[in-house]
């Protein structure tokens, strides 16, 4: 695989993450408790490999002086691109963070505090999960 094949995979890796965390809320909402755990488990371990590919991918960027690829357009698009692009960077910088204390939280039995926190995290994560293949399909694709 060529490096520069690697912002498709972040993309689905996005994707998937978006669904396996749509999928988590559907079973916990169905009161399957063990396939929620499995799914949310999931969307952690696909975001992780995510973070990894996209840190490789900016890696060899910077190290190839490859520079950032900058959006084309201009005008209105533009606009709407950067502003889903802020927002997905600021709070894709929380998911780690938000993901782990909500994921310790369910492991170590805390549901209450785990249900108290995941209100946030869920909605924080899908968003950055959406985007993120919302923002690679601007950018490449548009």
């Amino acid at each position: 695989m060529d490096m520069h094949d690697l912002p498709a995979v972040n993309a689905t890796l996005n994707g998937a993450s978006a669904v396996l965390l749509a999928s988590g809320y559907i079973l916990i909402r169905r009161g399957r408790v063990n396939a929620h755990h499995w799914v949310m488990t999931s969307a952690f371990t696909v975001s992780v490999i995510f973070l990894i590919s996209y840190l490789t991918y900016h890696y060899y960027l910077i190290a190839h002086n490859e520079g950032v690829l900058h959006y084309p357009h201009a005008g209105a698009l533009r606009t709407v691109y950067l502003t889903i692009l802020f927002t997905h960077t600021v709070l894709a910088a929380t998911v780690p963070i938000l993901a782990i204390i909500t994921l310790r939280r369910a492991w170590k039995g805390d549901f209450i505090r785990h249900r108290r926190i995941a209100r946030w995290t869920l909605p924080i994560w899908l968003y950055v999960g959406v985007t993120g293949v919302v923002v690679y399909l601007m950018l490449y694709h548009f």
